[in-house]
């Protein structure tokens, strides 16, 4: 869409608010709505101003003044707020016009040009399955002394002999058994249903959405794929979507990836490939899995460099608790064409040579979608770059029950980091291939590295309830 175009829907539909967005490190969105009236062409060239020191993460108060640069390519119809308001997307830049390294939506960009630079293809396509949760109530506290968090859900396990139900109606999920049931069990369908209305009405095209394994409300919308950029995009629309629109029915939607003890997390399967114009480049009919050799490099890459991959694309310490065996969680370092625990997986069923594609299983919705994709990416480009071929390293394929397997042939397995500062020692080992190009800067890496292991020492430090049940008696 042109920047006339953004001023005529402006008009078109009686907006009131047009609502400026960018990105902070961990992925959260943040906004300055301005008068409709005072919105014009002059405001996508000399942008919005705000306080990039109040934005953990982004700059000193003695460096504080930045500039939102509207896209006029994203954007969208606010559908929850009472007055008219449009949403757009920005990039951001420092007083002087550069670009600043440290924003996210930036870095995707750069990755887009840097595949084009490359020769390899034109285009990297992304489609993420982000799972959630919508649970009826959640209650956490955090203090000196006290910590606990509480949540609950009216279709839950443990709620079988609530009384509150006025006799209990039954029919509810149980520990993994969630996995796309039928209504009285799935009993929300038409929470679902709105929110794939509201996500096509900002834009999105919608594949489908289902309830997933867990109890206590666990659910997936699919999204059909896009670039890396504009995928990115459209997740902070899923997600904004799928929060306000739980909110709307009273309920809370959480992507956070391990919420309850006992039961599957939520993850982020990241399916993508790269294409030439129209052809598509991971297919080659009759290989393996009918991927290409550019394919396998690209997994290679992947597989290589996952430990400081999963820094960018599990940054959470609650991420960790998901990545343990027996929970579908894809832990083990290898691909496989139809093994659920294995890190790499290759959708074979009614696939056509453009749906050709690999599924990184390992990430979640605790990511920062711009930077998790443009890892991801730089990873691959670099397993094509030195021909990294998965299968003389070691990385499979292996398309048997990785849990039958013996201890000593599991031994023969890398597993993924078992610890967010884990993964932040690999990336701070490994990250030269994020770097190519100037994608990623040294200085956002070191920045970021600090940032999260601030996170993991916040959470190291603090007394966790199960030690009480430990060692209280001690």
């Amino acid at each position: 869409m042109s920047v006339e175009n953004v001023l005529k829907t402006i008009q078109e539909n009686n907006i009131e608010w047009v609502d400026f967005r960018f990105v902070d490190l961990s992925g959260r969105a943040h906004h300055i709505s301005l008068p409709a009236s005072a919105v014009d062409e002059e405001t996508f060239v000399n942008g919005v101003a705000f306080d990039g020191s109040s934005i953990p993460g982004y700059r000193g108060i003695e460096e504080s003044d930045m500039v939102m640069m509207p896209d006029p390519e994203a954007c969208y119809v606010d559908p929850f707020t009472q007055h008219p308001t449009l949403n757009v997307m920005c990039n951001i830049v420092t007083p002087d016009g550069e670009k600043y390294d440290r924003d996210p939506r930036g870095i995707a960009v750069k990755a887009e040009e840097y595949l084009q630079q490359s020769g390899v293809g034109t285009a990297a396509f992304f489609a993420p399955e982000s799972e959630f949760f919508v649970f009826d109530d959640v209650r956490y506290e955090s203090g000196m002394n006290t910590s606990s968090y509480v949540v609950d859900s009216e279709e839950a396990a443990w709620n079988t002999n609530r009384k509150e139900e006025g006799g209990n109606l039954g029919f509810k999920v149980g520990v993994k058994g969630g996995y796309v049931p039928v209504a009285p069990v799935d009993t929300q369908q038409d929470i679902r249903s709105e929110m794939c209305r509201l996500l096509e009405e900002a834009g999105l095209s919608i594949e489908r959405h289902h309830h997933e394994v867990a109890t206590a409300g666990q659910a997936e919308i699919n999204f059909r794929f896009d670039t890396l950029r504009k995928t990115a995009d459209n997740l902070l629309v899923y997600k904004y979507i799928v929060h306000n629109t739980a909110r709307q029915y009273g309920k809370v939607a959480t992507f956070m990836p391990k919420p309850l003890f006992g039961d599957n997390g939520s993850g982020m399967h990241v399916h993508q490939s790269i294409f030439n114009g129209d052809t598509p480049l991971f297919y080659e009919k009759g290989a393996y899995a009918n991927l290409s050799e550019m394919a396998l490099n690209y997994i290679g890459g992947i597989l290589y460099h996952a430990p400081a991959l999963i820094a960018l694309t599990n940054p959470s310490t609650n991420s960790f608790k998901r990545l343990v065996p027996g929970y579908e969680a894809p832990v083990n370092l290898v691909f496989s064409k139809g093994n659920r625990s294995a890190a790499v997986r290759i959708p074979v069923a009614a696939v056509t040579p453009k749906g050709c594609r690999i599924e990184f299983r390992t990430p979640d919705s605790t990511a920062n979608p711009y930077l998790a994709f443009a890892a991801m990416l730089m990873a691959g480009l670099d397993g094509i770059k030195r021909k990294l071929n998965p299968i003389e390293l070691g990385y499979g394929p292996l398309d048997t029950n990785i849990y039958e397997l013996s201890d000593a042939e599991k031994a023969k397995i890398r597993s993924v980091p078992g610890t967010l500062d884990e993964a932040l020692d690999a990336l701070e080992a490994d990250y030269e291939f994020l770097t190519e190009g100037g994608v990623f800067t040294k200085d956002f890496i070191d920045n970021y590295i600090q940032f999260k292991r601030n996170e993991a020492k916040d959470v190291a430090i603090r007394v966790h309830p199960h030690e009480f049940s430990l060692y209280f008696d001690c």
